[in-house]
């Protein structure tokens, strides 16, 4: 088996966004979606669509999170976004197709 296909074999059967993790981990350490806002100096409501997968964690917020969340690196945040968004592109080229 290639390494091409070790990747592809790990790919997922569904796009979850990243702000499901970031729920489970911020409902983990006592933290509310406004006090992770608050304490990123973030509006809630962009909280809100991150955890919604309608915006997308940037390298700045993964920076911010990986500060607000220690443990949890900024690099974790932008491989979950990644895998999601292509996912997501998976999802619509093999619906169009």
């Amino acid at each position: 088996m290639t390494e091409m296909e070790i990747y592809t074999d790990l790919s997922p059967a569904m796009a979850i966004p990243p702000g499901e993790t970031l729920r489970d981990e911020i409902r983990e350490r006592g933290i509310t979606q406004t006090e992770l806002a608050a304490r990123m100096g973030r509006p809630a409501k962009v909280i809100s669509q991150i955890m919604n997968g309608k915006k997308s964690i940037t390298a700045d917020t993964a920076i911010q999170l990986e500060s607000e969340l220690d443990g949890i690196s900024a690099m974790f945040w932008l491989r979950l976004e990644a895998r999601y968004r292509l996912a997501l592109a998976r999802e619509e080229a093999s619906a169009t197709a």
